[in-house]
């Protein structure tokens, strides 16, 4: 067992100036990102920025910041990206497509690349990071999902960090700080439980894309937003959790927590338990992974307990949220079975936002592709993006056939 992840890092260096590349600069977490190096400039450069196709508010992130790259997800944003930039100065290099992504992804003066794009697309430019030697952010847990093992195999050839973004990683990150590996007990992973915690079976199955996108506590993009209300987000970060830190599935247990204050906890082998709280704010992990090992004086509220006065936590009920169970038996098959539970989802959280099926048909979805799939128990890469392209179509089926 190891703790992995970053603890090559040494402590006590002051912050200075440092180049940073954002995969995802659109999304959720890349603007909270861009709004961490917005208050401080004097720390963090934007040398380039990936996104997919909100071009328009692109431009504007080009036009604050400034990076050398920039790129999109084709030749037709690249065109139109160009002509809403025309006369800008400076005006910086537009790219395309995976060889853009991947272009941002190992630009020689970038330090830190913030893997924040959604999904299994999030996958190769992030592993070409890593084969750069970069101190990589991961916001993206798909990446860890799908090719875990190939992931942290590579992190230790080319000396790469990574640094976990996700609130409930880096929480667990924080408190392993300091402490040996022989003496970890369980990782104690907190979930919101969505908005759908309380709500009998029978009524989730009549839940609406409208109603599932209303998360109770954190602002996030739809698909990420889809999955917190199923508790696949939770069954990601088990998987991701799982190769971040070297244990063993068996040692990770998921604690529902409504309040979303722990943002998760490590217990050790005498009984002692470490949480880290604060507000719910992705600001806070994202300065932390910029910034680390210093810290960062975020502009964010305190955490105010008098006013909180107490903290709940529930067994999640893996009955009404399958999604859950799949994703622990998914990643005790192992192999590239949890690329297919991955695949399987984002096809049939795409199709339930679409309204093409139900809330309840996202679970059935995943468990009858994974029931279809042989193991390959020690995949390389190209046998990991085969399942991944295997489990969509198989899913986009069964999401056809109930129209």
């Amino acid at each position: 067992m190891s703790f992995g992840v970053g603890s090559a890092i040494s402590s006590g260096v002051a912050v200075v100036k440092k180049a940073i590349s954002i995969l995802g600069s659109t999304g959720s977490i890349g603007v909270s990102t861009l709004e961490v190096i917005r208050q401080f400039p004097e720390s963090f450069d934007v040398a380039a920025l990936g996104c997919g196709r909100n071009v328009e508010l692109l431009r504007e992130q080009i036009r604050e910041f400034q990076p050398r790259v920039v790129s999109v997800m084709d030749g037709e944003l690249a065109a139109k990206l160009s002509a809403l930039l025309d006369g800008a100065s400076p005006r910086p290099e537009i790219v395309y497509g995976e060889q853009g992504f991947g272009q941002v992804a190992t630009l020689p003066e970038s330090e830190i690349v913030v893997s924040a794009m959604v999904g299994a697309a999030g996958l190769l430019p992030t592993l070409e990071s890593i084969r750069s030697g970069k101190l990589v952010a991961l916001a993206n847990k798909e990446t860890m999902v799908i090719a875990g093992k190939i992931v942290t195999e590579a992190a230790a050839k080319h000396g790469a960090i990574i640094l976990p973004v996700d609130s409930e990683h880096s929480a667990i990150f924080q408190a392993l700080q300091g402490n040996h590996p022989e003496n970890l007990r369980r990782i104690l992973l907190t979930a919101s439980g969505g908005p759908f915690f309380s709500l009998a079976s029978e009524e989730l199955a009549h839940v609406t894309p409208e109603q599932a996108l209303r998360h109770p506590n954190w602002s996030m993009g739809r698909k990420i937003t889809i999955d917190s209300a199923t508790l696949m987000n939770k069954g990601l970060e088990v998987i991701e959790a799982h190769w971040l830190f070297g244990v063993p599935v068996d040692q990770i247990a998921v604690h529902v927590h409504p309040e979303s204050i722990i943002h998760s906890m490590v217990e050790y082998i005498d009984g002692s338990v470490i949480a880290q709280m604060g507000i719910p704010d992705m600001k806070i992990p994202i300065a932390y992974a910029l910034a680390y090992p210093q810290r960062l004086p975020v502009n964010s509220p305190p955490l105010d307990l008098f006013r909180l006065q107490r903290l709940t936590f529930f067994p999640p009920d893996m009955d009404r949220f399958p999604c859950l169970r799949l994703a622990f038996d998914s990643c005790k098959a192992g192999g590239t079975m949890p690329a297919v539970l991955n695949a399987a989802n984002e096809v049939a959280v795409s199709a339930f936002l679409d309204k093409q099926i139900g809330f309840l048909d996202i679970s059935r979805i995943i468990e009858t592709v994974m029931n279809k799939h042989q193991v390959n128990e020690n995949p390389d890469l190209e046998a990991v993006l085969a399942a991944d392209r295997w489990a969509r179509c198989e899913a986009a089926q069964w999401c056809a056939a109930q129209e």
